[in-house]
């Protein structure tokens, strides 16, 4: 269960990483916005996607040490995002649906986190 889960947690990884990275509109637009409008939001997206991506390949690394460490600190990384997601929703500033689909895949991404943690 902990290799599924973090194999699954380092695939959400990757996917939401690369659209952040390479295709940062998409998101901006699922909140509501318009990249054109907020270069802004496009660099903060592209610094998240890569990010993202680099904590997935970590959950994905052949050293065991590597790995190890990335699902030591995944909790912790995980649970940050699931409160920044809460509190960008609760503002008001993201539409509603938006905001429930954030808060959602980082309560996954979260729960899957805690899984992976050996007992």
């Amino acid at each position: 269960m902990q290799t599924l889960a973090r194999l699954l947690l380092a695939g959400i990884r990757l996917v939401n990483g690369s659209v952040a990275l390479f295709a940062p509109g998409l998101f901006i637009r699922n909140l509501g916005g318009d990249a054109a409008q907020n270069p802004a939001a496009v660099y903060a997206f592209r610094m998240f996607g890569i990010r993202t991506i680099l904590v997935a390949l970590e959950l994905l690394w052949l050293k065991p040490e590597v790995r190890q460490l990335a699902v030591k600190q995944a909790p912790l990384i995980h649970a940050s995002d699931t409160v920044a997601a809460f509190l960008t929703s609760r503002s008001g500033l993201v539409p509603a649906r938006a905001g429930a689909t954030i808060v959602a895949i980082s309560t996954l991404n979260t729960l899957l986190s805690l899984v992976m943690q050996k007992r």
